[in-house]
């Protein structure tokens, strides 16, 4: 079992509406961002004045990366300015659990907090790699990897 360590308790969450660009710019600009460590990034749609269609790319990263990120979103996007504020949250601590399938090894997410798992998932990367390599439908691997994980945990009294 791996264990990460809980992240900060805050988050810069930077954002702006877009009413005139090119979607293929927006993905660049998400796939540009999550590989420079983006926590997270996403578009919402929105009905922007003059009810046009917008959207609302949001970006969530570490304090300490706004100037990384406030530069990458003005310099691939075409907004004219981005609105910043930090926000708390709460996180689950992630532990992983390695669960033999029938086709194959597939890590289990856990989420934990004040010593109890309270979420666990298959790691969906996992589950589609062993489904595509033995030509087999995704959602049996998924629900092998569960039933696999639910049975290590009832063994260890943890159901």
């Amino acid at each position: 079992m791996q264990s990460s360590a809980v992240p900060p308790d805050h988050v810069l969450v930077i954002e702006t509406e877009l009413d005139d660009a090119n979607p293929q710019l927006l993905a660049h600009a998400c796939e540009l961002a999550r590989a420079a460590g983006a926590l997270d990034v996403y578009l919402t749609p929105l009905l922007m004045k003059k009810n046009r269609p917008g959207v609302l790319l949001t970006l969530l990263c570490q304090p300490e990366a706004e100037d990384q990120f406030c530069n990458l979103l003005l310099a691939e996007t075409p907004t004219l300015g981005l609105r910043l504020h930090l926000a708390r949250r709460v996180t689950l601590e992630r532990r992983w659990v390695e669960v033999t399938t029938p086709w194959g090894m597939v890590r289990v997410k856990e989420g934990w907090r004040h010593g109890r798992c309270l979420n666990a998932a298959p790691e969906f990367e996992d589950c589609k790699t062993r489904a595509l390599a033995a030509g087999v439908p995704l959602k049996g691997v998924m629900q092998a990897a569960i039933a696999a994980y639910d049975r290590i945990r009832h063994a260890a009294g943890q159901a």
